[in-house]
């Protein structure tokens, strides 16, 4: 997987979900489903389902997965000075029967098994989204006090780490201050989970800020991100699942950025202004969407791609 360059003459047939038989399943998320390949390897595929206000829709985004796949294995290799991280390099087609490697091509890794942290590790550099409803509320986000009087999408003085729970597909996500996520952890991984969990804010700043770095001489804003770690067996932390794609990330294009308004992204935003636009409770069973919103968030995935990798579509 390493290196894949995406063409755009090469579309597949959109995977709402995988049906992999010759490895056991274990479980899917909103996108990614995993399988055991052994006893310290895992499958996981990332299909082309798009989730939004934590409801799975009913349309998969064509090539969705495979965009979101190359460009995680892009920032693992990048970003990989910083922190260990799951990847093992191991082609996803030798550990599936010959006629399921159509439903792992391009959009699936081989990673170690390795235990997760119980937390959602955020990385903020721009006032936006849930952040900037705390700021509203409180003048900070997550127990952080923040200068008063910014604006909505203010460029933050330094970048800051608001961490959340976890939340299980269709709860939301609960930001916490970082006394909690530590006792969370405690709770979860043992006695060395504080300072695991100051491992984990410490890389998340990291990766943010040299990752922030790189997109801005590409013409992109990274406002935030979401990065899970998980440990291996000799308690060394690892970043784990996606990295720096735009389902866990805020990818702003600089030409159209000023503050008070929430900028337009590479991401699902997109959907979800057309979802704000129906009577919809944004509970299950969410609605269908329009071809039109389908090729458009298709096309804004693959552009982010393009801009932050470099490689020709």
């Amino acid at each position: 997987m390493r290196g894949a360059i995406l063409s755009e003459n090469a579309v597949c047939t959109p995977l709402f979900e995988s049906s992999i038989k010759s490895l056991p399943l274990l479980g899917r998320g909103k996108v990614r489903d995993i399988y055991a390949v052994d006893s310290d390897k895992l499958l996981i595929v990332t299909s082309d389902r798009l989730s939004a206000f934590d409801v799975i829709l009913p349309d998969p985004i064509p090539d969705k997965g495979r965009v979101l796949t190359a460009m995680a294995d892009f920032w693992f290799a990048r970003l990989g000075h910083i922190i260990p991280n799951q990847t093992t390099g191991i082609d996803p087609s030798s550990v599936v029967d010959a006629d399921e490697r159509e439903q792992v091509r391009g959009r699936a890794l081989v990673v170690k098994r390795l235990k997760p942290l119980p937390i959602e590790a955020v990385a903020r550099g721009y006032l936006i989204g849930s952040g900037w409803k705390d700021y509203q509320a409180s003048g900070a986000i997550c127990g952080i006090a923040l200068p008063p009087g910014l604006h909505q999408a203010a460029k933050l003085p330094q970048p800051i780490f608001t961490p959340a729970t976890k939340a299980d597909v269709g709860d939301h996500d609960e930001n916490i201050s970082f006394e909690r996520a530590k006792a969370h952890c405690v709770d979860v991984i043992g006695s060395n989970g504080a300072a695991l969990a100051e491992q984990a804010r410490d890389a998340a700043i990291a990766l943010y800020c040299e990752a922030a770095d790189y997109a801005a001489g590409r013409g992109i804003i990274i406002a935030d991100t979401k990065f899970e770690f998980g440990v291996d067996a000799d308690g060394v932390l690892h970043l784990i699942d996606e990295v720096l794609t735009p389902d866990s990330s805020r990818f702003w294009p600089q030409s159209e950025y000023r503050e008070g308004i929430s900028p337009p992204s590479f991401d699902k935003q997109y959907v979800r202004d057309y979802l704000e636009t129906l009577d919809w409770n944004k509970k299950a069973p969410a609605p269908r969407l329009p071809e039109e919103v389908i090729l458009r968030t298709a096309a804004k995935y693959r552009e982010a791609y393009v801009r932050l990798a470099g490689n020709a579509l």
